[in-house]
């Protein structure tokens, strides 16, 4: 009776063990189990907050380089977009040295990425916008400057043919003298052909016919010059204005034109003067500034 008791008592421990053992394997399997999805979870977590981070540094990558490539010549805005081009970098090597990272520091992340994108596609309106003002402007300028150049242009044509029509006036205006003559003569007015008995020389013409000429007193200067080339004078004072200059003359004669045909007598008086040589003297007239005529004459 003992023996079956004994033996009961060791059956029903060997129950409680087995009982023991299959609660204690289930709780191993179920906690195997658990860890196994916990691990499976754990590693999806960290996959997707590092897909996250990779996504986080390419856009941030993508920022940078749209920074580098926005281009203005305005200070103001330059000096803005240094500071937020260096806000992104900053931020980019954060999350590239952060080696622990959260959901919660990747949606802080997340949306400092998302002002930073909105911020360099503000930049990139604003340049934009000036960039295409600038071109505008430019434009303008462009037709601006081609509109002064045709302007100067007609202004330079108007300005040349005024010059043409003024020296067209003062060429209408120009006495000529015609009928040039220079006559040497002796001691009783008679012409000469002999160096020694000349006593003077007569310059004789007609100033021509002229509307448009200014009328009024004239004078006329005529120069003399011998066969040596030297200009025949009767003082160093003598001198008459033409064109940027004062040139001396030989002998002078003040008339009064008034527009129509006048006869004029010029002389050179030769007397108490060095006797003239022989060859052949040019005569040169002036009148306003102007040459008037010339001749020449010979004697021996």
């Amino acid at each position: 009776m003992e023996n079956l008791n004994e033996s009961k008592k060791q059956s029903a421990k060997e129950k409680r063990n087995n009982i023991i053992v299959i609660a204690l394997s289930v709780i191993l399997v179920v906690v195997v189990v658990l860890f196994f999805f916990q691990n499976r979870e754990h590693r999806t977590i960290v996959n997707e907050i590092k897909t996250e981070k990779d996504s986080i540094q390419n856009e941030l990558t993508r920022i940078a380089t749209s920074y580098d490539s926005l281009s203005t010549e305005n200070d103001t805005i330059n000096e803005q977009l240094l500071v937020a081009q260096t806000k992104v970098k900053d931020l980019l090597l954060e999350v590239e040295q952060t080696k622990k990272i959260s959901y919660q520091k990747i949606n802080d992340y997340q949306k400092q990425v998302t002002t930073l994108r909105g911020i360099m596609r503000d930049f990139a309106a604003q340049i934009d916008s000036l960039n295409t003002r600038n071109k505008e402007l430019m434009a303008e300028n462009l037709e601006v400057k081609e509109q002064y150049k045709e302007v100067e242009s007609r202004n330079q044509q108007l300005n040349r043919e005024k010059e043409r029509l003024q020296q067209t006036v003062q060429r209408a205006a120009m006495l000529e003298a015609r009928e040039l003559v220079a006559e040497p003569q002796n001691d009783r007015s008679k012409e000469t052909r002999f160096a020694r008995r000349t006593e003077k020389i007569r310059i004789y013409f007609v100033l021509s016919k002229n509307a448009t000429a200014k009328r009024g007193d004239k004078n006329i200067y005529t120069r003399i010059t011998r066969p040596d080339q030297l200009l025949m004078t009767k003082s160093s004072d003598d001198l008459f204005q033409f064109e940027d200059v004062k040139i001396p003359y030989s002998a002078m004669r003040t008339v009064v034109y008034e527009g129509k045909e006048l006869p004029v007598a010029i002389f050179w008086d030769n007397t108490n003067e060095p006797e003239l040589m022989p060859g052949t003297y040019k005569v040169d007239l002036f009148a306003d500034g102007n040459v008037i005529g010339e001749t020449t004459f010979e004697i021996r």
